[in-house]
């Protein structure tokens, strides 16, 4: 990346399917929303286009801050995120577009991102696109009509497409059918944030994440027992939006006899999620092939150590660093916690877990990254103009 970044302060959209009160979308619009105060920080002027769901019939035009133009969701077809959209927000996605230096679409197979980065590329304004692991090979058969329709062509038309893993690299070079010429690695990062005190109290074990089958909330569930067998007053919070798994979580919890040692406040918010992250003395994400879990890069912000499985992308830095454990399945989640309640060894992940978040997945570090990208974009489009 050597293209010079322009002095002018940049204007950037960021497209992302929806923004709700209840984080419903999950990462991405964390992603989209750290980004983009990074980049206000630098002088730069970021926008947030989005649908919205949950905020009654009086929309903010901020969020966190972030200048924002949300539409209302509509539901089209019953197939979760992937049927949702806004005739409004279609009709005014190239006047938006048209105003950017840089439209950055984090990309999924759906009818709101799709349809923006297809408007960027006719006006041909750079494209940056973030797929966050929504773009891989599928045998669905709307994922293949989608695909041959749109996905391929914003895939080979952007200026770049940033991805956060070889895995994910290598997902999205099968959706093309071809090597991608214009992939770019770029991890996620979180806003600095003060080392937590060591908790005081009972043990307190936190699973903060949407509550769906990928995530696996009933094995944070199931290894409650044997943790208890070793700390008879351990306590659990459970939180996050409910995408399914709900009424299996509450089933096991009863099934268990352990409706008094858990909590589930439903979903939080950004500042919740923090607070309940500083207070616990564990975080523990069970899902599997997950690409780069927003909760556990915040958990390690604030030095809460984490325990992920083997097939998590973060679980490698997780490991090397001390930062938490890593287990081959979840039968290892109770090992795992009960070592990180040691005071010694809580101790010595904790510190490491807020050396890696503020070392190598720096917020600061992730926007230059980034910007060097849209500097390369920004003077290719001037350079074909």
């Amino acid at each position: 990346m050597s293209a010079p970044m322009s002095a002018a302060p940049l204007r950037v959209l960021h497209a992302v399917t929806l923004h709700s009160p209840t984080g419903a979308f999950g990462g991405p619009v964390r992603v989209a929303l750290n980004l983009a105060h990074g980049l206000r920080e630098r002088g730069h002027m970021p926008r947030l286009l989005a649908l919205a769901d949950g905020f009654g019939a009086t929309l903010p035009t901020d969020v966190e801050g972030v200048p924002a133009r949300l539409h209302p969701a509509r539901r089209l077809l019953p197939l979760g995120f992937s049927g949702i959209t806004s005739p409004a927000l279609l009709a005014e996605a190239g006047r938006l577009v048209r105003g950017a230096d840089v439209v950055h679409v984090h990309l999924a197979r759906d009818l709101v991102t799709l349809p923006v980065a297809l408007a960027a590329l006719r006006a041909r304004v750079p494209l940056v696109l973030q797929t966050h692991g929504m773009v891989d090979p599928s045998e669905k058969l709307l994922a293949k009509v989608l695909d041959a329709l749109a996905v391929r062509r914003v895939l080979r038309g952007a200026s770049a497409v940033l991805h956060l893993t070889a895995h994910e690299r290598r997902g999205l070079d099968a959706v093309l059918g071809a090597p991608s010429a214009n992939a770019v690695p770029l991890v996620n990062g979180v806003p600095r944030q003060s080392a937590r005190p060591a908790p005081d109290g009972p043990p307190r074990i936190l699973y903060a994440a949407r509550l769906q089958a990928r995530k696996r909330p009933c094995d944070f569930v199931a290894a409650a027992p044997e943790i208890l067998r070793r700390h008879p007053d351990a306590r659990f919070v459970l939180a996050g939006p409910d995408e399914g798994e709900l009424a299996s979580v509450q089933s096991l919890i009863d099934e268990l006899g352990l409706r008094d040692r858990f909590s589930c406040p439903g979903a939080l918010s950004a500042a919740e999620v923090l607070a309940e992250l500083r207070r616990a003395h564990v975080y523990v994400l069970p899902s599997v092939d997950e690409p780069f879990p927003m909760s556990v890069l915040e958990s390690l912000s604030v030095g809460t150590p984490a325990v992920v499985t083997v097939s998590n992308g973060l679980a490698a830095a997780v490991r090397d660093a001390g930062a938490g454990r890593v287990v081959e399945n979840a039968a290892g989640l109770p090992a795992a916690v009960c070592e990180l309640l040691e005071p010694e060894t809580a101790e010595k992940a904790s510190a490491a877990a807020h050396a890696l978040a503020c070392s190598a997945f720096s917020m600061e570090a992730v926007v230059d990254d980034l910007l060097k990208v849209y500097g390369e974009a920004v003077g290719q489009a001037r350079a074909q103009a």
